[in-house]
């Protein structure tokens, strides 16, 4: 990748950030860097590698989906500034 090829003050107008001169320069040459790092990435030969998430063969533990609790709804609602027969009442806004 040539730092040539790079038009940072378009790329900065895009992304609505303004460089100084020097700051260009370090801007450009950082995004060579990345897209040279991309680049050697890609030229990694992948083909029968299996995807994966982790590289640990781990299994997550759950619990039992149990009702462990009884909740009051008058309880609960008594922050509310409006409720009738266990339901939240919300001014209209949609006519």
């Amino acid at each position: 990748m040539t730092e040539k090829s790079l038009d940072i003050t378009y790329l900065s107008r895009l992304a609505a950030l303004r460089f100084d001169a020097d700051e260009t320069i370090r801007a450009q040459a950082d995004i060579a860097r990345i897209i040279d790092m991309i680049e050697a990435m890609q030229a990694v030969k992948t083909e029968g590698v299996e995807p994966l998430a982790h590289p640990h063969e781990a299994v997550q533990r759950l619990r039992g989906d149990q009702v462990t609790e009884d909740p009051d709804p008058g309880a609960l609602q008594t922050g509310a500034p409006a409720a009738q027969d266990g339901f939240y009442l919300v001014p209209r806004f949609v006519e």
